[in-house]
């Protein structure tokens, strides 16, 4: 019996890292994935044939894709998130205030993860969309959450992900991360100085529980050239903070 379930463990994590590959990839045929991920061709195929079956990949000729029968899960994910309900009208109001791009986003196994985003009149085109991952270290959202999550949660995050460098200015160890925690604390929000991606200013508040604790945060987002002086340091703040304060109470009380 528990040689039958590690093979099924086994042949779980197999199908979960095709996936993945496949993500990675667009598209790709079995030589290609069977190469890249060092498994027999066979095992390949049997794989993306069992996945095909339960219309979780799609074969176009030789290659395979993700299906969009993943498209239903994720939205099933979010749309059972109180957080994601309560906040996406906030986030459309951040977006349309400040003409930029506004986010909302979550702590998932160590990594940022975003719900839900909002694109103003002059809002730039960035990388992002909702399931994505990020490290948290590294934004304004991120660094928002970990500054409001207990020591030993921001541990077993630092422990697991590091603290690698995105750009020049992404912080790379604890003692500087510790600082800025305890300046947004001071302040009640995040800055990213093009952290993540140069030349993008954010500025992110937490989004927290009745014990002080953060579960998730809205950003506003837009090019250094906009994000600088006043705006950045007192008006866009003062929107993110009230938005967060909006979906805190409505969360807690509705």
């Amino acid at each position: 019996m528990a040689a039958n379930k590690q093979n099924t463990i086994g042949a779980l994590g197999t199908s979960l890292r095709i996936l993945e590959a496949l993500k990675l990839r667009g598209s790709a045929g079995v030589t290609e994935l069977s190469t890249e991920l060092e498994l027999p061709k066979s095992t390949v195929y049997s794989h993306l044939r069992t996945l095909r079956e339960h219309e979780y990949v799609v074969q176009q000729d030789d290659e395979y894709c993700i299906g969009l029968k993943f498209l239903s899960l994720g939205e099933h994910t979010r749309d059972r998130m109180p957080i994601y309900e309560v906040a996406k009208p906030e986030v459309n109001a951040l977006a349309e205030q400040t003409g930029e791009l506004a986010n909302l986003l979550v702590e998932e196994h160590g990594e940022g993860v975003y719900l839900f985003r909002s694109k103003g009149e002059q809002a730039v085109s960035l990388d992002t969309h909702a399931g994505m991952r990020v490290k948290l270290h590294c934004t304004s959202l991120g660094k928002a959450i970990l500054a409001y999550l207990p020591e030993e949660r921001v541990d077993e995050i630092i422990d697991r992900w590091g603290l690698p460098a995105q750009t020049a200015t992404t912080i790379t160890t604890r003692e500087e991360l510790e600082k800025e925690f305890a300046a947004i604390r001071e302040r009640g929000y995040a800055h990213d100085k093009g952290e993540r991606l140069s030349g993008l200013r954010c500025v992110a508040a937490p989004i927290k529980n009745l014990d002080g604790h953060a579960i998730g945060a809205v950003s506003v987002a837009g090019p250094t050239s906009r994000m600088k002086g006043e705006r950045f340091e007192s008006d866009v703040p003062e929107r993110v903070m009230s938005a967060a304060n909006v979906i805190e109470l409505n969360l807690t009380y509705s």
